[in-house]
């Protein structure tokens, strides 16, 4: 079954420089996973963050079913990730003890069950942020000029 990408965080990939990727999964409430489905999910300003033996997502956005009742949903409440122990302890030393960041990348449907793609980053100063502009833009114009016939 192919993958259905949902959500892709663009911001990230400019914000902060990403070493590693992980694949997580959501434990998700029946309208989050109908709204997810719909296409309703924002992670631009979501990040995640080890508790104890825990690592939760934090700021996610997930608009409210439609056609759910009063059992519905809270929109931006913490969402517990799926992972595996020895991957807990290893992102929540990495975090606690270099500074990184565990920053959502994409979200996204696959065989049935909702993912996330967490990225352990590490924030850009603002000359980095100029110096990977300068440096998209000038592939971007070798680019153009390969293109164009003489």
């Amino acid at each position: 079954m192919p993958i259905k990408i949902i959500s892709h965080n663009r911001k990230a990939f400019h914000d902060y420089s990403i070493n590693e990727t992980i694949e997580a999964g959501l434990v998700l409430s029946g309208t989050e996973i109908k709204s997810i489905r719909a296409g309703k999910v924002n992670i631009r300003d979501a990040y995640a963050k080890p508790d104890g033996k825990e690592i939760w997502l934090l700021n996610s956005h997930v608009s409210l079913y439609d056609k759910g009742n009063r059992y519905n949903h809270q929109p931006t409440r913490p969402r517990k990730l799926l992972l595996h122990k020895r991957q807990i302890r290893q992102l929540t030393s990495k975090v606690m003890e270099k500074g990184l960041t565990l920053v959502p990348l994409k979200l996204y449907i696959k065989d049935g069950v909702a993912k996330i793609e967490l990225g352990l980053a590490k924030g850009k100063k603002l000359y980095d942020k100029r110096q990977s502009i300068t440096k998209r833009d000038s592939e971007r114009q070798m680019a153009r000029s390969l293109k164009t016939p003489r």
